[in-house]
């Protein structure tokens, strides 16, 4: 996946939570009282909400291709002004005002805290001579990174975010340890902002060097095997002095590599590559396994596309330093130079390369090349039936340990890396396989794994002898969670076109299918990403204390059966990923799990939008929605921060075609009062919670800041007697992000409001 796909991070107090799992994936190489009158639902709130007046200005019209657009709330798009200040200040003080009618949230922040507050491991990875691992004791706002010198050693914290800020928002991004794992580089990030400041720390007495490095993003950190310095990826500092970094919404552009020596200033790094022709591109350096090439990963956008260029630096005369001296950028060989297929290098011999890719291989395949013969490539894993190749990792010299995506569980096997004959399949329980920690030297492996009922086992296995060992390492015990309680199922639901969506269903055991439970049904659909199950404390909580049941719908969009399931619910078939939520939907409904003022929708990015779009679409169908940080303003999203890498999965309104899509679904351009298109029914829009935060860099907050001025005008405000009593509100966080690097308390706090909220409108009633 490229590295900033439009995906929030911030859904789930999980076990295996996605701020982790991103850090995981650097690491993995070395390693979601009502009562219904028709269809529509009252609203839980005794009184019609008194929503705060926002000015338009009607006088911003866009022409795109003679079709006239006006934008009254453009204002909202300058994070900085007064008025905007304002707005989200008055939003705030609303949503308070209607949290405080939601008699579940305290008693779900109370058990959403107790569950979560259980210690939390990652599997370690091994640098040098050390292991490293993430730990949290339960409520720590953030991971803290352990070393030690053997896995029976004692542990000693390496690195502790926690002691970088006193509310917890200071978060690290990325890291890498140096080859002897003397130093470690480590991104940090303040507030949730995509921006990262990398330092170094000497391993052996934690001691942090001067270096600093600014004005970092979307970078992995790659250490050249001499130890002297990594490259890293950056941009050019803004040119007005003192920004806020995160609050901006300027478009990110000249992405360029660098190399730091290890205790020299950032002015002195050396620029390895710089494309002015191609401002839009994203890049990144990577140093291979034998420490001999440096690989030059090119993106485009989102699409799992790439172009591959490497250098070999044993080649280079006075080493990366005489760079420098000649005023040169390394002299990369342009291995593949197009944008036809994704290509990540697995492993290589000298100039024999194996690259997981998806050129004609949707669903992925394993291939193999000498860099002395560039055009000829052979297959060493072909494309399977219908499992998506999802992982593959070079372990115990001669292996691999590959991962697949099965009807949207894991199959997990070791093959040979030679051949690609399978050697043996790994028994793994149905789930999810969130990081594979193994390097090529190495004979022993370590597999993270979590599922709907797990909340996280790390499997050791030992492949020194013919059988692989596997066992424990670790496992993750939530006290007070039973798993025997619980049930799940996974359905395939027809959606409009009869295509066969896989929608997980988890409840409480026995239930009866009379559509009396309130529902929660989570969805994303989009950038080739797999929902795949995993471990939630704070929907365990629903659905033990609310009697709920949630759901998640692998709707297309994502990756769940590889580059055709993507293909079929982007760009002009992106309808496609509505008709298959609101199919996933009706099931619930007619199967008898839940009823419409009974059921939730909840996504968030990506998903925010599925949200969006959906109840616009369909407002009589659910009973409340919530939608966090989503991309709402369809024909203006590729104009802010990396918006613009968001067009491979959307299309850009400046082309006529693709306005023609975008305008269709656009959740800001679709905002309808359902009592006039259907005058015998009294349908309104579900309540209707929109989640954004300042720091969101990533979607910017101007997004759910517009869709929410218009629902309330459209809907509320512009009539003196509006049909709509369900309340739409707007939840601003301040100092934080799109998700990753969120505190503890804070993911905890959202929750419990988000859920408290849904719990309210639904009328759900409280199980001790």
């Amino acid at each position: 996946t490229a590295p900033f796909p439009l995906r929030n991070q911030i859904l789930d107090l999980d076990s295996s939570s996605s701020r982790r799992r991103r850090r995981r994936r650097r690491l993995s190489r070395r390693l979601s009282v009502t009562s219904s009158r028709g269809m529509g639902s009252l609203s839980g709130l005794d009184e019609p909400l008194q929503y705060p007046a926002a000015r338009r200005d009607e006088s911003v019209v866009d022409d795109y291709f003679g079709v006239t657009i006006p934008d009254p709330y453009r204002w909202l798009e300058d994070p900085d002004s007064e008025e905007t200040k304002e707005f989200v200040q008055n939003q705030v003080k609303l949503t308070e005002r209607v949290l405080k009618t939601c008699d579940a949230r305290d008693k779900l922040h109370e058990k959403i805290t107790k569950l979560f507050d259980h210690p939390r491991y990652e599997a370690p990875f091994r640098q040098g001579d050390k292991y490293f691992y993430f730990h949290n004791t339960g409520l720590q706002a953030q991971d803290i990174l352990y070393v030690q010198d053997s896995l029976d050693a004692e542990a000693e914290v390496l690195l502790d975010p926690n002691a970088l800020s006193e509310d917890g928002t200071v978060s690290l991004n990325t890291l890498s340890v140096s080859e002897d794992a003397k130093y470690l580089a480590y991104g940090l990030s303040s507030s949730g902002s995509d921006w990262v400041t990398i330092n170094v720390m000497r391993i052996e007495d934690k001691k942090v060097e001067p270096d600093k490095l600014s004005w970092v993003k979307f970078s992995s950190i790659s250490w050249t095997h001499d130890g002297k310095g990594f490259f890293y990826s950056r941009y050019p500092a803004p040119k007005e002095g003192d920004v806020d970094a995160g609050t901006e919404t300027n478009s990110n552009l000249y992405h360029e590599v660098y190399y730091h020596f290890v205790g020299t200033d950032q002015f002195e790094d050396v620029l390895c590559w710089r494309d002015p022709d191609n401002p839009k591109y994203i890049v990144g350096a990577s140093v291979t396994d034998d420490g001999k090439y440096v690989l030059l990963y090119l993106d485009e956008g989102c699409d799992p596309v790439n172009k591959l260029y490497y250098c070999d630096m044993s080649s280079l005369q006075d080493g990366i330093e005489g760079l420098k001296k000649r005023n040169e950028l390394l002299p990369f060989v342009k291995l593949v130079d197009n944008f036809e297929a994704k290509y990540a290098a697995v492993a290589n011999d000298e100039t024999l390369f194996t690259f997981l890719t998806n050129k004609d291989a949707p669903r992925y395949k394993l291939v193999r090349v000498d860099l002395r013969e560039p055009n000829i490539w052979t297959d060493v894993i072909k494309e399977a039936e219908k499992d998506v190749l999802e992982s593959a990792s070079a372990v115990n010299h001669n292996q691999i340990i590959v991962s697949y995506l099965s009807d949207v569980k894991y199959v997990v096997q070791i093959r040979d890396l030679k051949t690609g004959a399978l050697l043996h399949q790994l028994p793994i329980d149905i789930g999810t396989v969130h990081g594979i920690s193994a390097r090529r030297e190495d004979s022993t492996i370590f597999i993270g794994f979590t599922s709907f009922l797990s909340p996280g086992i790390i499997y050791q296995c030992d492949l020194q002898n013919e059988v692989p060992d596997m066992k424990i390492f670790r496992e993750i015990v939530v006290s007070g969670f039973d798993r025997s309680e619980f049930h799940v199922n996974q359905v395939f639901v027809s959606s409009k076109d009869d295509t066969k969506i896989p929608m997980f269903i988890v409840s409480r055991k026995n239930i009866s299918l009379d559509g009396s439970h309130p529902c929660l049904l989570y969805g994303y659909g989009g950038f080739n990403i797999s929902l795949t199950p995993f471990f939630s404390v704070s929907r365990t909580v629903l659905a033990r204390h609310l009697g709920a049941v949630y759901c998640i719908a692998n709707v297309r969009g994502g990756g769940e059966y590889g580059e055709e399931w993507h293909k079929a619910g982007s760009l002009a078939k992106k309808q496609n990923c509505f008709d298959d939520f609101i199919s996933a939907a009706q099931y619930l409904i007619s199967a008898g799990y839940t009823q419409p003022k009974k059921l939730c929708i909840e996504g968030g990015s990506n998903g925010g939008l599925l949200i969006g779009a959906c109840i616009n679409q369909r407002p009589d169908l659910f009973g409340c929605a919530l939608a966090h940080v989503g991309v709402m303003d369809m024909l203006r999203f590729h104009k802010f921060t990396i918006g613009h890498a968001w067009t491979s999965d959307y299309g850009c309104a400046d082309k006529e075609e693709e306005f023609h899509w975008l305008i269709k679904y656009s959740p800001l351009h679709n905002v309808r009062r359902p009592w006039e298109e259907c005058p015998d029914q009294s349908v309104q829009y579900p309540p209707t919670m929109l989640l954004t935060a300042d720091h969101d860099d990533r979607v910017v907050p101007l997004h759910s800041l517009k869709l929410l001025a218009t629902m309330q005008y459209v809907l509320c405000t512009s009539l003196e007697k509006s049909p709509q009593r369900n309340p739409i509100v707007g939840r601003i966080e301040c100092k934080a992000g799109h998700g990753a690097g969120r505190p503890t308390k804070k993911m905890i706090d959202e929750a419990a409001d988000r859920y408290g909220f849904m719990a309210k409108m639904l009328d759900a009633s409280w199980i001790e």
